[in-house]
């Protein structure tokens, strides 16, 4: 296993599968991710100690661990999911709207596939053409067993379905500059508001530090 383990979302809320509209409160591409340049030691609820390795839909290369420094949005999601997925991704856009001018700049907004099969690296290229993602959106594809990884740590469930699509829970996740999980939105409806104070609240705090 690549994956540092560490005690870390066992009390993470249960969440909703796709047929559920409940909601409850609980990035960029290669050329606009700048990892930070630090060698101060990962705080212990950093997803970034996952030691997963991920390809970004350029082709690239990449580590979770290159976001750190940035608040980030997070969704787990598959390109052809006809109806959760593209809701959620609009729930994004729609949090990313509500930002003031200086959280939207530095914000970095990730979509990892839960299709390792289907959404390889070209196949998000072409979805990010397609929805018209600027270069703060970072798609990343991961073998089936580091997506299973990153979906647990994050509490979202996942399975496939003999179509090959997915059953999973719908979860935008706000992480701090450290990687730690600071807000959740569970569900389909509402609380995109309260993610976007988080992500400003987390700008505030780590320029105050």
């Amino acid at each position: 296993m690549k994956t540092k383990l560490f005690p870390l979302f066992a009390a993470l809320a249960t969440t909703a599968f796709c047929a559920s509209p409940e909601s409850t409160k609980l990035g960029a591409p290669d050329c606009c991710v700048a990892p930070l340049a630090s060698t101060t030691p990962l705080a212990r609820k950093s997803i970034y100690q996952l030691d997963a390795k991920f390809t970004t839909d350029a082709g690239r290369p990449f580590s979770l661990v290159e976001l750190r420094g940035q608040p980030v949005v997070l969704l787990m999601f598959f390109a052809s999911c006809g109806y959760a997925c593209p809701l959620l991704v609009e729930d994004v856009q729609a949090i990313r709207k509500k930002l003031p001018a200086n959280v939207r700049a530095r914000a970095a907004i990730v979509l990892v596939s839960f299709d390792s099969r289907r959404d390889t690296p070209e196949a998000l290229a072409q979805y990010r053409a397609q929805r018209s993602l600027d270069q703060q959106w970072t798609l990343l594809h991961a073998d089936d067993e580091e997506v299973r990884e990153l979906a647990a740590l994050l509490g979202v469930k996942l399975k496939r379905e003999a179509d090959g699509g997915f059953a999973h829970s719908n979860v935008i996740t706000v992480l701090n500059t450290e990687g730690e999980i600071v807000h959740q939105r569970l569900g389909l409806k509402g609380g995109l508001d309260e993610a976007a104070q988080a992500l400003a609240a987390t700008v505030q705090k780590s320029s105050s530090d």
